[in-house]
């Protein structure tokens, strides 16, 4: 597709309907992420929410910034003192995904301080064009008319029913008043008007309403009193970031990526250094050369991973550590076969005419089970995700910026061309990025074809893949791998990631693809 002012690629028709609102009214990239940001919290509640956190990677053509691209970090921070009382309300949930579940942890005990209202307010100072009250229209206005579960978003209610019949503040929206305990489904009509409220309120009274005003206190009221860690200090020390992206060369295009101390970035460049010198463009997409060696760099890359103890280093020695050109070789050897791991997560690529690139991702976990009263706003469970807590949950250590698999990247061209891409799926996000990225860079696919290609996933032994892969091909790596499981799924699937594409050309062009697989939408504006 096409577009002459601007192209969102999102996780829902809504929130790309918010962006091109946005682009049409004379906002920017910027402008159009922060209000599809806020619209995701309306049609995508449970996968995007204003008491999680997130990542911005910007790359903006005017301003003090021009030229530059700057990662805005907003991810959750750990409280700054553990209660030390024993009555921690911090509890499991089994996520019920039909042919198998997953348990997760829930509960006041669960929040983390919450980073994407301090986000929205910082990017919009630096970035933005348009007034507030204009961005954030949009998803006002869908939060007080209401939207229409998709299947989608019927499915995750139901993957997440025992989360969303917790308490009865969630009870109260996200259930159906004529059947008790029973989500909300397809068809139904979701309205958020206290949501509408903060939203408006936030715009004009700023973001010290939720971090050291009345939000703030009810939120820190509520936690010590049922349960929680944080308090109102956790609230008022909280900072976002700005932060400069990993910069890596691959396939002659610079790479920008969510650098530490999150991890996906640094994973997903490390993979592709792996495949540096793989052939993959020679050996032909879904051959079984090709897919040999991309699945041998997906299970290194989980190894390194570990190998690296990625999460005891500090921010600043990371990338020197996993991309020493010395531990790359070693690992890159194997690639060549010679001897010698659902979050709730959404992602909003944009692009607009003067060439503003914006690739932002946030995630509120599967949210902790408790609203905030009177705001509508779903507070995260970030200290109960254990991927993401690798001392263990309940060991998490007091202020600190929580790492993220969440991976918003941009490609850079020298004739000019960009993408924004990102990704849903908790780990399996940076297999879904990694392998996108390959059909854009190395196979020249255009950014829809790119996007609907079948894709695999490496998870310790188990390999899952999508339908699409030749036999031959799929028979060969069960030859070559015997001890691992192949599962091979009947039908493309959300578990494989969400992957949206935003692209502007070298002559000026954009195009854009949002993935099925998420009910994924791009729109033009």
């Amino acid at each position: 597709m096409m577009a002459s002012n601007g192209v969102v690629a999102c996780g829902h028709a809504e929130t790309a309907r918010a962006a091109r609102a946005v682009l049409a009214d004379g906002g920017n990239a910027f402008d159009a992420a922060l209000a599809a940001m806020c619209a995701a919290t309306v049609a995508e509640p449970m996968l995007a929410s204003l008491g999680g956190g997130g990542f911005l990677l910007a790359r903006p053509v005017t301003g003090r910034l021009q030229g530059r691209t700057v990662a805005y970090d907003f991810f959750v921070q750990t409280p700054l003192h553990r209660r030390q009382d024993g009555a921690e309300d911090f509890f499991a949930i089994d996520a019920d995904f039909g042919p198998t579940t997953q348990q997760f942890h829930i509960g006041l005990g669960s929040v983390a301080t919450p980073g994407a209202i301090r986000g929205l307010f910082e990017i919009h100072r630096d970035l933005g064009f348009m007034p507030l009250r204009r961005v954030v229209e949009p998803a006002a206005t869908l939060a007080r008319d209401g939207v229409t579960i998709d299947a989608m978003q019927a499915y995750v209610f139901g993957v997440l029913r025992a989360m969303l019949d917790s308490r009865d503040g969630i009870r109260r929206h996200y259930t159906r008043p004529q059947a008790p305990g029973m989500p909300l489904r397809e068809g139904d009509r979701l309205r958020l008007p206290e949501l509408a409220d903060t939203l408006e309120i936030l715009a004009i009274e700023g973001d010290d309403l939720f971090y050291r005003g009345e939000i703030a206190r009810t939120i820190a009221e509520d936690c010590q009193a049922g349960g929680g860690h944080l308090t109102r200090a956790d609230f008022a020390a909280y900072q976002g970031i700005r932060r400069r992206p990993l910069e890596r060369a691959a396939f002659d295009r610079r790479l920008m990526l969510n650098p530490p101390p999150s991890a996906g970035g640094i994973l997903i460049a490390f993979a592709l250094e792996l495949l540096r010198d793989a052939e993959l463009g020679r050996l032909g997409f879904g051959t079984p050369p090709m897919l040999e060696r991309l699945v041998r760099a997906l299970a290194l890359t989980q190894r390194a991973r570990v190998e690296s103890r990625l999460h005891a280093l500090d921010a600043g020695s990371v990338a020197g550590t996993l991309l020493d050109p010395a531990l790359l070789a070693r690992y890159r050897q194997q690639v060549l076969g010679q001897p010698p791991a659902l979050r709730g997560t959404t992602h909003i690529s944009v692009v607009d005419s003067a060439g503003n690139v914006a690739s932002l991702s946030l995630s509120n976990g599967e949210g902790s089970g408790y609203v905030v009263p009177g705001t509508g706003i779903i507070l995260n469970n970030m200290l109960g995700e254990e991927d993401i807590n690798p001392h263990g949950l309940g060991s998490w250590p007091t202020n600190t910026r929580m790492s993220s698999m969440m991976a918003p990247t941009l490609v850079l061209a020298d004739d000019g061309t960009t993408m924004a891409l990102g990704s849903g799926g908790s780990n399996r996000l940076r297999s879904a990025i990694l392998q996108v990225a390959l059909n854009l860079l190395v196979f020249g696919m255009p950014a829809e074809r790119a996007v609907a290609s079948p894709r695999l996933h490496l998870e310790e032994n188990r390999l899952s893949l999508e339908p699409g892969f030749p036999d031959e091909a799929v028979a060969s790596l069960a030859r070559a791998k015997p001890t691992w499981e192949i599962d091979r799924w009947p039908a493309p699937n959300l578990f494989f990631g969400g992957v949206h594409v935003a692209c502007r050309g070298s002559d000026g062009q954009l195009s854009g693809a949002g993935d099925a697989r998420r009910a994924g939408t791009a729109l033009l504006a």
